[in-house]
């Protein structure tokens, strides 16, 4: 049994020091329980179902969902717990959104089996009756807790957050979107009642850990800064306590890495948003130990190419 132990240890070593050590489950030579965490996102895909044409400049050959969901299935057989999320504006952008109104780019997703997105203001772009025809083609659920849509055809489509299980693990989401009226004519949102998103952020998170969650993300359309008092992710982080991850969407930033803010608890917050078109799929690997503390171990912004 020794012998084995120290066979284990040597082999991690040495895999480790080829940058191998990913393709092996790490409770095969951990020394306590320990487990990773995969979080794949992206925002703001704006209909690209191909890649970028030969004319589109520096994004030319860049993106494609096919390619993306080439890549995810790979980071799937490495990994054994792995999220896929989005923070919004699914929709416009290419002539598919002007023939199928969405219908193609949530069925895509869905093969893809992303666990959660949030809306974004694009999203309305057919209005709610738009949005309402294309739900049925999207399996996965579209989390906003900040939109009231008591008074429109969209009244109970949507739920303010989902609890996820991975392993041991239990991940809380919630969505928070931008305010519409500033964006879209009233016609495409008629009787939406936004609610603001600080307000609503401090409510989920109480609600999250009163189920016993490990870990709190909040998909955003909120944008990542402005140069005004504006909500946005950055002002989100520093207001609300209890967030641990913010993925953003609608100002289209490219991050090369995430950002890392003080919450009023002293709790670090990690921001990241990966532009737009599905140029690059994000990733953030956390590792959890004994007791459920973390620690981010992985970032990267993967180019999709």
């Amino acid at each position: 049994m020794e012998d084995r132990r120290s066979f284990l240890k040597k082999t991690a070593a040495g895999l480790a020091y080829l940058g191998l050590a990913s393709t092996i489950p790490i409770d095969s030579f951990a020394k306590d329980d320990t487990v990773v965490l995969t979080i794949l996102h992206t925002n703001d895909m704006h209909s690209r179902i191909d890649p970028f044409p030969a004319d589109a400049g520096k994004f030319a050959g860049l993106g494609g969902m096919a390619r993306r969901a080439a890549l995810i299935n790979q980071i799937r057989q490495q990994e054994e717990h792995v999220l896929l999320l989005d923070a919004g504006d699914i929709f416009q952008g290419t002539p598919y959104f002007n023939y199928y109104g969405g219908e193609l780019e949530f069925k895509l997703m869905s093969e893809m089996k992303y666990d959660a997105s949030t809306l974004g203001n694009h999203d309305f772009d057919n209005g709610l009756e738009g949005l309402k025809d294309k739900l049925p083609f999207a399996t996965f659920p579209f989390l906003i807790a900040n939109y009231d849509f008591s008074n429109t055809i969209l009244k109970d489509q949507f739920q303010p957050y989902r609890i996820i299980t991975r392993g041991p693990l239990k991940i809380g989401v919630f969505g928070l979107g931008i305010e519409l009226r500033d964006l879209l004519l009233e016609r495409m949102y008629g009787n939406t009642r936004y609610i603001n998103p600080i307000e609503v952020a401090r409510e989920m998170v109480q609600e999250l850990k009163q189920k016993k969650c490990d870990f709190i993300i909040c998909l955003s359309h909120l944008g990542y800064k402005y140069s005004t008092d504006k909500v946005s992710d950055c002002v989100l982080a520093k207001e609300v306590a209890g967030i641990d991850l913010i993925i953003g969407g609608h100002t289209h930033t490219f991050l090369d890495e995430p950002v890392k803010l003080i919450s009023p608890s002293g709790e670090p917050v990690w921001i990241n948003q990966v532009g737009w078109g599905g140029m690059k799929l994000g990733r953030l690997d956390y590792v959890f130990s004994k007791g459920k503390k973390r620690e981010m171990t992985k970032t990267s912004s993967l180019t999709i190419r």
